[in-house]
């Protein structure tokens, strides 16, 4: 279980703007990650890859921290705002809740939970 103080160095290393590298440094090998209702992304490397892929689609990526990080036990609750520019200059800002489960000091199972329709595609 996450103390807070470890929970707080994986979000400052996101507000950082350190996603890959938050992935490497803090999920578990066999993680996985769940947009909303989707099927499950399974395994850090692919995870990484992952979020590779859609920073290396962006020009700029601004994350902030919306309300405190919520840690009860294993399972820990981050209410993120990230707002991405397109290379087109397209801007786009959305929220959501990170509803994470913990293994020790490794996130393990992680459910993003959002509207969908704050992710407007540009025409």
């Amino acid at each position: 279980m996450p103390s807070r103080e470890t929970a707080m160095a994986f979000v400052n290393q996101v507000l950082r703007g350190d996603h890959v590298e938050a992935i490497r440094d803090w999920y578990a090998e066999d993680a996985s990650m769940q947009e909303n209702q989707d099927a499950p992304r399974v395994g850090r490397d692919v995870l990484m890859a992952g979020e590779a892929q859609m920073l290396a689609r962006q020009a700029e990526v601004k994350t902030e921290l919306v309300s405190p990080v919520v840690v009860d036990g294993d399972r820990v609750a981050i209410h993120w705002r990230f707002t991405f520019t397109s290379k087109k200059g397209h801007v786009n800002s959305f929220e959501e809740i990170a509803w994470q489960e913990w293994r020790g000091d490794k996130v393990w199972r992680e459910v993003f939970f959002y509207d969908p329709g704050q992710v407007r595609r540009p025409s």
